[in-house]
């Protein structure tokens, strides 16, 4: 016999070529597709059909079991060959449901019940591989295990309690990474990770706060992302009514329409919630895009009903101290009263820092140059290029001034002509 015979002879061998088979599977499923989840579910069921042709060819029934008449080394290898293509045909169908779950483009949800049905495919092939390989019978070992299920069921109770809220919170879907949750007991934080035990927060404080699934199922849980990302705020505030509810009103809706951090729609809100003879309770209500900005946007907002207060002449409402009242105080009395008797330029003057160093007498001469226009909402106040002879100062209302993106700031020398202009807001 030649050496080319040997080879060929050694070469038609079924376990030498059931042998390579299952090496360059695993080679191109296992190491040149690892990263490519599509590509290896490919290469899989390939080398899976190539296999499972390869076998009967030879007359190797992977689903049947081996007669007992077979020779004691060709049953070792009959046996080797099925446990490689019960082997090969789960990875096949795991390699499936991985990519199932990521074309679904969540797979960090979808990953705990992406496990439970890999198990299940692992625990199906093992079962087949001891029937059908090893001829022994699978009803008598599933009762027998069904009884160390119990006991082990037992003794892992509170284990097994979070694996199953974990499942069901997954199916559920009540939150998903990244949503901000808070939970009655007043936990609450942004979801970092959910696992087969556990979900994990990042908390404001920036701390890491682990959740047992189990718990966090029986909580009364409140996504603060869902149904959208936006999120509602409102905030209260009190003032003195030193002028009618209508400009009171008027004076916080220019608030919410100054403030850069809120969103404009759904629009903002005010109303009055009460009215006393010291104070008046006004709620504001706005969105922003995300929670994370709420801080953002009450400090803005806070800063503005400051400012504009003391534009509008509008005070805070004081605390009443013991005996007392914001009514029956001799400073609340004497500044209303001097407050009602100066005309309205001198009290704009009076609420404008930049004016805040000049005398009486000069502020009585401003106030006597001062002349009052008034422009409707929408309407140009300052167009591109004019040359302002004046000092324009807004004693009520909003006015917005168009800005262009360039490089990497905000300019005003940039204005596209069509809309370069300061326009009135309310």
């Amino acid at each position: 016999m030649t050496y080319g015979d040997a080879a060929l002879a050694f070469l038609a061998d079924p376990m030498i070529q059931t042998a390579m088979l299952a090496l360059a599977g695993t080679l191109v499923t296992r190491l040149a597709l690892r990263r490519y989840p599509a590509g290896r579910l490919f290469g899989q069921v390939v080398f899976f059909i190539a296999l499972t042709g390869l076998l009967l060819h030879h007359g190797i029934v992977p689903y049947e079991p081996t007669a007992d008449e077979t020779e004691a080394m060709q049953q070792i290898f009959i046996g080797i060959a099925k446990v490689i293509w019960w082997i090969n045909g789960a990875w096949a169908l795991i390699a499936f449901v991985r990519v199932f779950l990521i074309f679904e483009r969540q797979p960090r949800e979808g990953r705990l019940i992406q496990d439970l049905v890999v198990a299940t495919i692992y625990t199906g092939a093992l079962l087949s591989m001891i029937a059908y390989v090893f001829a022994m019978p699978v009803g008598t070992l599933v009762a027998t295990s069904g009884v160390v299920a119990i006991i082990i069921g037992l003794a892992l109770q509170s284990t097994l309690s979070d694996v199953f809220s974990g499942i069901a919170l997954n199916i559920g879907r009540p939150y998903a990474i990244g949503d901000w949750i808070v939970l009655n007991g007043g936990i609450e934080g942004r979801v970092l990770e959910t696992n087969w035990r556990a979900t994990h927060l990042i908390n404001g404080s920036n701390d890491l706060v682990v959740l047992p699934n189990s718990s966090l199922a029986k909580a009364t849980l409140t996504n603060m992302s869902s149904p959208e990302r936006s999120h509602g705020i409102r905030l209260t505030v009190s003032l003195v009514p030193t002028r009618s509810p209508r400009m009171i009103v008027e004076a916080m809706r220019d608030v919410l329409l100054s403030c850069n951090a809120i969103l404009k729609e759904p629009a903002p809100g005010v109303q009055v919630k009460s009215l006393t003879g010291t104070s008046l309770e006004i709620e504001l209500w706005f969105r922003v895009p995300d929670i994370s900005k709420s801080a953002l946007a009450k400090n803005e907002v806070f800063d503005l009903i400051h400012r504009h207060a003391q534009a509008a002449d509008l005070r805070l409402s004081p605390v009443a101290e013991a005996g007392a009242t914001a009514s029956n105080s001799p400073r609340f009395d004497a500044d209303s009263a001097a407050s009602r008797h100066r005309s309205t330029p001198l009290r704009l003057l009076d609420a404008i820092p930049l004016f805040a160093t000049l005398t009486e007498d000069e502020k009585e001469v401003l106030a006597g140059a001062m002349v009052r226009r008034t422009f409707r909402k929408d309407e140009t106040i300052v167009a591109e290029g004019a040359t302002l002879q004046a000092l324009m100062v807004i004693r009520s209302g909003v006015a917005l001034v168009p800005m262009r993106w360039v490089g990497t700031r905000w300019s005003w020398d940039a204005w596209p002509r069509e809309i370069a202009s300061v326009k009135a807001a309310c």
